[in-house]
């Protein structure tokens, strides 16, 4: 075994001592990070160019730094999106729920979809609907000035349009034009603090994490922005917590215009996210 590969099993340990989730993949990135390779290649590094960096960036790990804040990068479905402190980190079970959302549109045949992403963070949702529905017109909006700065620098040369604004209140000249609006809001009960991981806790934004006391504080908001700014026939998708599957449909009732709601799993089976369709008069 190599210097690397043999550093890269010390460190899978230490991770798993300190609760790290994923320890050998975290070990692994973070050694393909600092030696500039593929997390395949790891093994073609010599023993003098072995990096002792390394150990640096594995310390800020065992110590709960999200992965992506050391290496700078989050990967979401096929995109490389720059990340760091002040912003969400976008998260796997995310994917699904675009997933679904870029069949809805195509399902539509509408020439030119128009799409609202609310509380886009870095842009992750947007960039994504952007890239795989080639012709839509997209708008992405984000309230925190931290979580716009690094927004900026993902959708630059892209075709998504960035607003620094309220999720609740934006794009009112667009009212009743849009054709799906997709969010994933803050949903977490303030009650929860303490369980939350340490990696969200103590490094996404406060307010990408934390809605109320029951946690749909912001959801019961975007019901009504999403309600204003879509044409009838238009669909809403809303991430939640996998603990939400039976409360957010409700939220998207027939006496307040919608019609169609549903809940959803993501790819572990877990209730993740809400769709409805405003209805057509």
């Amino acid at each position: 075994m190599n210097v690397l590969l043999a550093e890269v099993a010390q460190a899978t340990q230490r991770l798993a001592d300190a609760g790290v989730p994923s320890p050998r993949f975290d070990a692994e990135e973070l050694a393909a990070f600092v030696h500039g390779v593929k997390r395949g290649e790891l093994h073609r590094v010599a023993d003098a160019d072995f990096d002792a960096r390394y150990w640096e960036a594995v310390a800020r790990r065992e110590a709960r730094e999200p992965l992506q804040h050391i290496t700078g990068r989050a990967f979401f479905r096929y995109l490389e999106l720059r990340v760091g402190a002040g912003v969400f980190v976008p998260r796997p079970e995310t994917e699904s729920v675009v997933g679904w959302a870029i069949d809805a549109v195509r399902a539509m045949d509408v020439a030119e979809p128009l799409i609202v992403d609310l509380c886009t963070g870095s842009g992750a949702i947007a960039l994504a609907l952007a890239q795989e529905v080639p012709r839509s017109r997209v708008h992405a909006v984000e309230l925190d000035e931290g979580a716009l700065e690094w927004a900026r620098r993902n959708v630059e040369g892209s075709r998504v349009a960035l607003h620094h604004a309220d999720a609740l209140t934006a794009l009112p000249e667009l009212d009743g034009q849009v054709d799906l609006v997709i969010s994933n809001p803050p949903y977490i009960p303030l009650t929860e603090w303490e369980y939350v991981a340490p990696e969200a806790r103590d490094h996404d934004p406060q307010l990408a994490l934390f809605s109320g006391e029951d946690g749909l504080e912001t959801i019961r908001g975007l019901e009504r922005a999403a309600h204003r700014l879509l044409r009838p026939g238009g669909v809403v998708v809303i991430e939640h917590a996998d603990t939400q599957g039976g409360q957010v449909p409700w939220i998207f009732t027939e006496d307040r215009g919608w019609a169609d709601a549903a809940d959803h799993p993501d790819l572990n089976n877990r209730p993740r996210f809400a769709t409805a369709r405003r209805e057509v008069p």
